[in-house]
């Protein structure tokens, strides 16, 4: 028992290198004298994500699918962060060259690193699903729950629904993934909300090294509303359904390229 949790430990934690790569990029950056180099923060933080990305490639510990996977949920980020910060949820405040529609782009990074995690953690744990609800289904429902992200300024907030409608259509799912020498199942509700709670404690630490700053933090740091725990679980919602989908498409093309070779 202990074995395998020491095991589970450190798959998830090779899991989360690309997000422990920007949280130590943050600490460096308010540490180094990066005014006296010429060099704004934001733009530092970029350089340092798009390096490290480049490497993890290089050193074959993401392979250029993993990247794609990654990409959607950079962009996807993009999209949401130039949003939230035109309708003032929360601002970067600090010049950089690199700032596009008032958001740095280094910021894509840290919903990447979602992602990254995802597929790390799919890979490593040899994680499989069962009883999973249709794909047109749990496309739908992420759909609707990242669009929920800017139709709520305009209209009411539907993330308590959407939560309920998650919750019934993956009452019946387990993942099943492998620690140490054995085969373990979660209720892939319970994984959502548990990892949606690691992005949250994630998120405090990022903003108090400054990563963005939230309305009640413009007079100093506060730890972020709980309420962000049912946001960031959503989002994990999203960047797993991404990762299933991928799988699941690539699991098909698998099994006719077997069923055509079959024929022949």
């Amino acid at each position: 028992m202990t074995r395998d949790l020491l095991d589970f430990v450190k798959l998830e934690a090779q899991s989360c290198t690309l997000a422990f790569i920007v949280v130590a990029l943050l600490g460096l950056s308010r540490v180094l004298p990066l005014n006296n180099w010429g060099l704004a923060r934001y733009d530092f933080l970029l350089l340092g994500c798009v390096l490290a990305q480049l490497m993890l490639i290089a050193a074959r510990f993401e392979s250029w699918r993993e990247a794609g996977v990654i990409l959607a949920f950079h962009v996807l980020g993009f999209a949401l962060e130039v949003f939230k910060v035109a309708h003032g949820s929360w601002a970067y405040p600090e010049d950089a060259l690199s700032k596009v529609l008032g958001m740095p782009l280094y910021a894509g990074f840290m919903y990447a690193s979602v992602g990254s995690y995802m597929a790390q953690a799919w890979k490593r744990c040899r994680l499989s699903l069962h009883h999973a609800p249709p794909l047109a289904l749990q496309a739908a429902l992420a759909g609707t729950a990242y669009l929920n992200f800017f139709t709520h300024h305009y209209g009411p907030d539907l993330r308590s629904v959407i939560c309920l409608a998650l919750l019934g259509a993956f009452w019946r799912t387990r993942a099943s993934f492998v620690a140490g020498e054995r085969t373990w199942n979660m209720p892939l509700p319970l994984a959502f909300v548990l990892i949606g709670g690691f992005v949250f404690l994630a998120e405090n630490a990022a903003t108090g090294l400054g990563a963005w700053v939230y309305p009640q933090q413009a007079a100093g740091w506060h730890p972020v509303h709980l309420g962000k725990l049912l946001s960031w679980t959503l989002m994990v919602v999203v960047a797993f359904l991404i990762v299933s989908s991928v799988h699941a498409w690539e699991a098909r093309q698998k099994r006719q390229a077997l069923g055509f070779r079959k024929q022949r």
